[in-house]
Parts: C-alpha cells; sequence; structure tokens
C-alpha cells in the first residue's frame, strides 16, 4: 500500500459492553488503544475473564509501537497481566492514575520489569510513528481519563474513550469540548469514534453534585449504621462519602482489597483526602454506636466473594449487615449481575437493614454520557465519518442513526463489529475483510486452552452429570480382572437407580465380548455409545460416559 492509510481493527467493544482493545496501523507501525477484559456471562462455565484474540496480538507484536490507555477501569486496562507477556518491553502511555493502576495490576504479577510506564498529562502530546496524540481530560467515573486527538497521515481522529458532559464536576474536571473543537478546526475532524453505551438515555446524564445532595439526605436521617458500596474506582464518589462522613461526624470503615489498593493509590497522588477517622476493617474495627459509622464495602454487583456479600451470608470475619443498617448501592447494575444483585438485596431486607438502589433513590449518576451529550460531543467534532464504539450492537446502531439525525453523511456512518477493520485513506475509505478474533478465555493458570468444545463439555457435565465405567482387563486373553463397576456423578442418586446402572454393566459386558483383546479405542467408544443410547431411552437423560479400561 503505497498511499498513506490509517487500518483501525477493533479486537473488542463492538457489539459487547466491555472488552475494548483496538489496533490502529500505518505504514510506520500499530499502536494498541485500550487492553480491557469482559467479565464472563451465563455460558462462560468456570471461566475468571475473558479478554482479546491471542492471535491478533501475536501477529502485531513486532510492529507494536506502544499502548495507550484512555483510563483505568478494567474493562480498557485489564486484559494487561496476560498480554504484557507476549509484547515485552512495550511502552505503555495513560494518566498517572491510569499507570498507578496498571503498576499495581503488573506487579501483582510479576511483569512490572516488562513493560516501560509512561505517564502523560492532560492535553500532553505523544509521537508514536506517524501518529500524533493529544490527550484531552474527559469527565468520567474514574479520575484522570482522556478522550484521544490523534494527527494521523490521512487525516485528524478523536476518539472520545469512555465520557460525560457534567457542566459542575464535583471534581472540577469538565470534558473538554473546547481543546477538542480548537484540535479538529472548523473544518472538522476525519473520523469520531465515540462511546455509545448510554445512547438509549434521553437528555443528560445525572450530575455528581445531585448524587451528593442523595447521597447527604441519606446522612441525614438514617438512624443507625450506614453501609455504602460502590466500585473502587470511583474516587470522586469515595470522597464524596468521606466528605459526608466528616461533616456528620462518622467514622469510616472501608473492607475490600481492590477498594483499599484505590484509596491509596489515589491519596499517594493527591487525587483523594481521608477524613480524620478512618479504618481498614482488616485491621480491626472500632467500637463505636452505630450511628456513628460508615461502611464502605465492595460487592455493588452481588460478587460471591466481596466484602459486602460476605457480610450478608457470614463469611465476613469482621463485620455483617444487620437490623437498622442502612445500605446504599451507589452503582449501576451491570447487565447479567441483576439475578446476584436481586437476592443480596432481598437477604439484606431479610435481615432488617434498609436498602437504596438506583431505581429508588437518585444515589448513582452514570459515567456515560446521555444521548443530548452525544449530539453535543457530534457537533463539536463535526467528523467527516462516524463509527460508534464502546456498546452492544443495539447501541452501535442506534448512535449511527443519532449521527445521521445530526447530519453525518449516511453512506459515512459506519456500524463496525469486533474483527472488521476500517482503513482510512485520503479520499475515502473501505472495508476490509473480517479477522478472526474470538476471544481467549482465562480460567485459573491456563490463558485459551479452555475453548468452545470444553464449554460444551461443562454444559452436558453441569445438565446431566457424568458415569464413570472402571474396567480392569487381561492384556493377553481380554478375561475381566476387576469391574465392570460404575459410578454417577451429578447423574442419578445411586442408591435409588441402582438397577439401571446395574442393567447398563450389562452393555458393557456386551461391548466386551464384540471386541478382540487390544483394542482398547474400539472397546472405550463402544461403551461410550452404547450407554449413552442406553440412558437415552431409558432415563432420557445424556450424561457424559467416560470408559476407564486398563489392560494388565
Amino acid at each position: 500500500m503505497n498511499e498513506a492509510y490509517l487500518t483501525i481493527t477493533p479486537l473488542g467493544g463492538l457489539g459487547e459492553i466491555g472488552l475494548n482493545c483496538q489496533l490502529w496501523e500505518t505504514a510506520s507501525g500499530v499502536v494498541m488503544i485500550d487492553c480491557g477484559l469482559m467479565f464472563p456471562d451465563d455460558c462462560h462455565l468456570g471461566v475468571d475473564v475473558v479478554i482479546p484474540h491471542f492471535a491478533a496480538l501475536s501477529a502485531i507484536k513486532e510492529k507494536l509501537l506502544g499502548i495507550v490507555l484512555t483510563h483505568g477501569h478494567e474493562d480498557h486496562i485489564g486484559a494487561l497481566p496476560w498480554v504484557v507477556p507476549q509484547l515485552k518491553g512495550v511502552r505503555i502511555y495513560g494518566s498517572c492514575f491510569t499507570l498507578a493502576l496498571v503498576e499495581h495490576k503488573l506487579r501483582e504479577h510479576e511483569l512490572l520489569d516488562a513493560v516501560e510506564l509512561c505517564p502523560v498529562d492532560s492535553r500532553g502530546r505523544v509521537r508514536l510513528g506517524d501518529l500524533h496524540f493529544r490527550f484531552f481530560p474527559v469527565c468520567h467515573s474514574i479520575p484522570e481519563g482522556f478522550a484521544l486527538g490523534v494527527e494521523t497521515p490521512v487525516g485528524r481522529v478523536i476518539h472520545t474513550g469512555d465520557f460525560k458532559l457534567d457542566p459542575t464536576p464535583m471534581s472540577g474536571i469538565r470534558t473538554d469540548l473546547k481543546g477538542i473543537a480548537d484540535f479538529v478546526g472548523p473544518e472538522g475532524a476525519r473520523l469520531l469514534m465515540a462511546d455509545s453505551t448510554n445512547v438509549e438515555r434521553d437528555g443528560h446524564s445525572l450530575s455528581e453534585r445531585e448524587v451528593k445532595a442523595s447521597l447527604g439526605k441519606v446522612f441525614d436521617t438514617a438512624r443507625g449504621r450506614i453501609v455504602i458500596t460502590l466500585f473502587s474506582s470511583h474516587i470522586q464518589r469515595i470522597q464524596e462519602v468521606f466528605d459526608l462522613a466528616q461533616e456528620h461526624g462518622r467514622t469510616v470503615v472501608i473492607s475490600g482489597k481492590s477498594l483499599a489498593n484505590n484509596i491509596e493509590m489515589a491519596r499517594d497522588l493527591g487525587i483523594a483526602k481521608l477524613p480524620p477517622n478512618f479504618f481498614n476493617a482488616h485491621n480491626g474495627v472500632p467500637d463505636l454506636p452505630d450511628e456513628q459509622l460508615v461502611l464502605v464495602v465492595t460487592g455493588a454487583q452481588g460478587e460471591p466473594l466481596s466484602a459486602l456479600s460476605r457480610m450478608v451470608y457470614g463469611g465476613h470475619r469482621q463485620l455483617s449487615v444487620r437490623e437498622g443498617d442502612t445500605v446504599v448501592m451507589s452503582s449501576r447494575m451491570i447487565p447479567g449481575n441483576a439475578k446476584a444483585v436481586s437476592r443480596l438485596i432481598n437477604e439484606m431486607y431479610r435481615l432488617g437493614a434498609e436498602v437504596l438502589y438506583e431505581s429508588v433513590r437518585s444515589i448513582h449518576a452514570s459515567g456515560h454520557a446521555h444521548r443530548e451529550e452525544l449530539v453535543e460531543m457530534l457537533h463539536t467534532v463535526n467528523p467527516d465519518i462516524f463509527v460508534p464504539v464502546h456498546g452492544e450492537y443495539r447501541h452501535l446502531v442506534k448512535h449511527g442513526r443519532l449521527a445521521v439525525e445530526e447530519g453525518v453523511p449516511r453512506e459515512n456512518v459506519v456500524v463496525l463489529e469486533d474483527g472488521h477493520p476500517i482503513t482510512l485513506l485520503p479520499d475515502g475509505f473501505r472495508l476490509e475483510p473480517a479477522l478472526p478474533v474470538e476471544c481467549t478465555l482465562v480460567d485459573g493458570k491456563g490463558v485459551g486452552d479452555v475453548g468452545t468444545a470444553v464449554l460444551r463439555e461443562r454444559r452436558i457435565l453441569g445438565d446431566e452429570g457424568m458415569v464413570v465405567v472402571v474396567l480392569v482387563l487381561d492384556s493377553e486373553t481380554g478375561s475381566i480382572l476387576h469391574g465392570p463397576e460404575m459410578f454417577s456423578k451429578g447423574f442419578v442418586f445411586e442408591q435409588r437407580y441402582s438397577h439401571v446402572l446395574e442393567d447398563a454393566k450389562c452393555l458393557v459386558l456386551d461391548e466386551i465380548e464384540s471386541v478382540r483383546p487390544g483394542q482398547l479405542t474400539r472397546l472405550q467408544d463402544g461403551i461410550r455409545s452404547s450407554l449413552r443410547r442406553f440412558f437415552r431411552r431409558v432415563l432420557e437423560r445424556d450424561p457424559v460416559v467416560v470408559p476407564v479400561v486398563t489392560e494388565i
């Protein structure tokens, strides 16, 4: 390709919430924008996290110029511990707080020496090959997030990252629309890639000041302990709780490893200020009346090992939810977590607590722009080409329609999916052939070794159970030395269905007679097939059948 070009390949974040990762390629090399993970859903049985496709990253590692991070949420930085070993020596660029989170994460995995962390300031500049990056501060639910303004060989590109337009942010950091407008100039940008998460929500997002006012009313009226759970990265919200606790003479007790780590990092960077009466429950809880305590804990999404879940179900050593508590769930419920959160809320009511959550009180403001804010960003950037990002497929489609309504030519609104590259040329653009970018699944220490076949087996095991057949044969004569023994695991209650298992043993004996000594594979396949047919016919169940046949 002799002419100037920019090829953008989304590896995640288009068609799902999370997994945000893009590759930007020019003739001088490749830059990765964000490197996020996604938490597993119900179909990912036993999987810990989902990360971008390893093969796609391995293919460009020799051309990689650096990784640029928009902000520090897990869906933008969480995959780094698994990706960095593939990309040793890579430079990672981001704000001081973002890189503090990355540093902590990589140190836990003993990978800190494998990268170079390069902090950038708001409105700073970084040149990577022939891509010139500018970093514009944005208002989001985590400190020091950036939108990216990039001078490329084919024009100026804006990537909004995650943002909202709060006219009176508590932190004083607004989304820098003026800086973005000055960067693109009166002619507008060549391309805008914008956050689509809240395109279905009309109007403007709730201001953080309104959230603090609602939390203030809780502090005014609560008679017992106040228990607040929120995202551990929402430092501004945490600071609001600290300030309210100090105003009302309450002592703050926190619980949760990620919460403690993030507060410590924010304090060291001067982003957060701890109240005078502050304790970590891990080191002990002060003996004070309930009306003098506020507990800040992890577990807003009902995670089973979080501090709040352990407080509710009796697994926390120092704390528990009890009658008279006011529990404030100050976060948005992530899709997929609704059942776990609902169970948690019901159990807290059973324990005698009062629970406040987003649908009944204004105790949470989203960090993502609503529809009118997205319109304002479109008008500010005035793009020739628009690609919606960061959202499920319906969000991308609706954001694309919004762009058309606001004047972007319909033929220049491109709804991409993961693995569908777009190439910008000096006088147009083209869509490239789709690439295979199926997600990599992380299960314990295994990375990529769990795939569709393993998940299918796990679903069958979960639905139908397993039958193990143990058999020892003489290698020369084929006569039975031991067995057949049959064990049911998650299939049937052995004592109740012993007659069925005895009949199944007869089928195993028939299979032994049908093969010659030494044909182990054929025997195992025959046992597996005949027993599955038998169990389907007799019980209408289809368990996994595992023949363990040994010849001696």
